[in-house]
């Protein structure tokens, strides 16, 4: 079991620091089936994305991590296939935090990495993080994971029962990525003052702060966004605005933010030398269309920095009942083969249930059979009592 902060370079055996000041962990000790390999693209490629943990055998595989109940932490996890195998064949494959189904990952041949990311609240003091495997043959791998706790009062207050999934991170204007990780739109103003983040909650770089995109009419407007999916889906939008030049007693910059046709509480003035954020929470379908739209008084168009987009999901599970959950612990330190199949959340997500248990349909599931026959156990039986749903057992 791993504490945070934590990143593990997956498929390597030795820990180091990158020029980030990162410390990398290599992974080899942590599971017993599985295989680490070595990309095979003739392209440059970062230290950690040359090696990768492929797993071949179970169905569900964990990084189990230590953290307080309660916490907010972000996970990012990368993908980079390489063509590890030869095969020029990128697989696809579940991705599962705390028995929550993530994303399913299509990895490419690109010669960039698949990147996913999440941040929640854990309900227990642990938080899973699991591939899962969805075809035959098609063998999950990860090159990278990262977790970090945050501040539980970053991205506003949103509901600790639902989870922030990472769509895009821009900072318009820059010209290279910034690391968190924001990517970049390199069309716009630059500036070389420092910029204060502190009235930003959620501590944007100051980089992405550095350099903005607007138009060229002082009537204008911009167009972030326009069309999500075709069917409704719930979104957190942080948008981040500074100042780029110091303006003059003849010069106003302001503008409102439209989701649609709905204008949020505004007008949007940039401030000089200091950071903006707005957050703003709604519900986005395939004719949404974001924009920026100067107001009547102001002398300069609209300007913007840099924005996030999340897509909320539904109702995150609370996991197997804590009792089984005591159980089958009890199990796994008494004997190593259980600790070598099993991992992550017993039941969830339902097409995952560990093998040999079955599981109720509660909301909150029981484990209501066991079957540990033909598994070669030895030694005395642990006190797992707790389970007290269980129909059968042998």
């Amino acid at each position: 079991m791993y504490a945070l902060p934590v990143s593990f370079d997956c498929g390597a055996s030795d820990s180091y620091t990158d020029e980030n000041s990162i410390v990398w962990i290599g992974d080899d000790d942590i599971f017993k089936n599985s295989q680490s390999a070595v990309v095979q693209s003739s392209n440059t490629v970062s230290h950690v994305m040359s090696t990768l943990r492929v797993f071949t055998s179970l169905k569900k595989n964990c990084y189990s991590i230590t953290v307080d109940k309660g916490s907010l932490v972000l996970v990012r996890a990368s993908f980079f296939y390489g063509n590890y195998d030869k095969k020029s064949s990128p697989p696809s494959f579940d991705l599962l935090f705390d028995g929550n189904y993530w994303s399913t990952v299509m990895t490419t041949l690109d010669n960039e990495p698949v990147i996913y990311e999440v941040m929640y609240f854990v309900k227990s003091d642990t938080t899973s993080i699991c591939l899962a495997q969805i075809q035959p043959n098609q063998f999950p791998f990860i090159s990278a994971l990262e977790v970090r706790i945050l501040d539980s009062k970053m991205y506003g207050p949103f509901d600790p029962n639902h989870a922030l999934f990472l769509t895009s991170r821009v900072a318009y204007g820059a010209n290279s990525i910034v690391r968190k990780i924001w990517y970049w739109d390199s069309f716009g103003c630059k500036r070389r003052q420092l910029i204060d983040v502190s009235n930003a909650p959620d501590n944007p770089p100051r980089e992405v702060l550095q350099n903005a995109i607007t138009t060229s009419s002082s009537s204008g407007s911009i167009t972030l966004y326009h069309g999500f999916s075709d069917q409704d889906v719930s979104v957190c939008m942080n948008f981040y605005f500074s100042e780029v030049t110091e303006l003059d007693t003849t010069q106003k910059r302001s503008f409102n933010l439209f989701i649609g046709n709905i204008k949020e509480p505004g007008p949007i003035i940039p401030p000089y030398g200091e950071a903006k954020e707005l957050i703003v929470n709604f519900t986005a379908s395939a004719i949404t269309s974001i924009s920026l739209v100067s107001t009547s008084d102001s002398t300069l168009p609209p300007l913007i920095n840099a924005v996030e987009l999340f897509f909320v999901n539904d109702r995150l599970r609370d996991g197997t009942d804590s009792k089984d959950v005591e159980g089958l612990v009890a199990l796994q330190d008494s004997f190593s083969v259980l600790q070598e199949i099993w991992s992550g959340d017993p039941c969830l997500p339902s097409p995952y249930t560990w093998d040999r248990i079955s599981c109720s349909n509660d909301v909150i599931p029981r484990v209501t059979a066991l079957d540990l026959s033909s598994l070669d156990l030895s030694g005395p039986l642990p006190d797992f009592s707790s389970m007290d749903a269980l129909v059968t057992c042998e």
